[in-house]
């Protein structure tokens, strides 16, 4: 990357510094993790759950595999959640960069050439996006870095 490029990129990441966006999603995660644990703490000897699978004794195995079954939704919403917070604070972060140095047209090159050396999808479907992405799409990015001008 250029120089210009290397300090746009830079100055998204000190971005999410700025926004607190490190601290936000730190926070949401030792939060998720708690709730998962405490979930776990419900199913791991809940006697009515192996009753309803037909088990004849308690087991700490099989109450792990009651848990990984049950608490699949329930991850899969949470992740769809927390993804959606994680772009718009992707959003913030581009515009921060673009603002503290007016840099717009080096953050999109650098962009670019991070896409190219990750070989990532330009164009994926919206639903895969919002089911899965924790960043928006570069062509997304790069219109909305444009309109800040």
């Amino acid at each position: 990357m250029e120089k210009n490029e290397i300090v746009a990129i830079l100055a998204h990441e000190m971005g999410h510094w700025k926004k607190k966006h490190i601290l936000k999603m730190t926070v949401t995660s030792l939060l998720q993790t708690g709730f998962m644990f405490a979930l776990l703490s419900l199913f791991i000897d809940n006697k009515g759950l192996f009753v309803a699978f037909s088990m004849d004794h308690v087991s700490v195995y099989a109450g792990l595999v009651f848990f990984g079954f049950l608490y699949s939704p329930i991850s899969t919403l949470l992740s769809i959640l927390t993804n959606s917070f994680s772009r718009k604070y992707e959003y913030e972060a581009d515009a921060y960069a673009v603002a503290s140095t007016g840099l717009g047209e080096e953050l999109i090159m650098g962009l670019k050439k991070l896409c190219r050396a990750n070989m990532a999808n330009l164009t994926p479907h919206p639903l895969q996006v919002f089911l899965n992405y924790s960043h928006p799409p570069v062509v997304e990015r790069i219109r909305a870095i444009r309109a800040l001008r």
